[in-house]
């Protein structure tokens, strides 16, 4: 599948956790800094990204305990963070559950 197609297919089909994040996140509500979402980056769909402090923050579902996908998301970390990006990652529930520490780690991460 081309990228550029799933990459609208997820801009439209957001999970909740991605929806409720980016509520948070949209319209510079979070510090005042930029977001977008489902952004391409190399070979790669981030979640979301703030390009003014190279930070990308990620919605992880119970897909990513598996081993093997475990695997793709360090090989993934690692070429994203060699270009110079951060990455934050956070379970689905955790969104939901705990969204102002959520919030907050995100905050914090872009104070530095």
């Amino acid at each position: 599948m081309n990228i550029k197609i799933f990459q609208k297919q997820l801009k439209t089909n957001q999970t909740n956790a991605e929806q409720t994040l980016w509520y948070y996140l949209r319209n510079r509500h979070l510090g005042n800094y930029k977001f977008r979402k489902q952004v391409i980056i190399d070979s790669y769909i981030v979640d979301f990204v703030c390009f003014e402090k190279k930070l990308i923050v990620e919605c992880d579902g119970g897909q990513h305990n598996d081993m093997e996908k475990k695997a793709l998301d360090e090989v993934r970390t690692q070429n994203l963070v060699s270009k110079g990006y951060r990455i934050l990652r956070f379970w689905n529930h955790d969104i939901l559950e705990k969204t102002e520490d959520v919030l907050n780690n995100i905050y914090k991460e872009l104070q530095k």
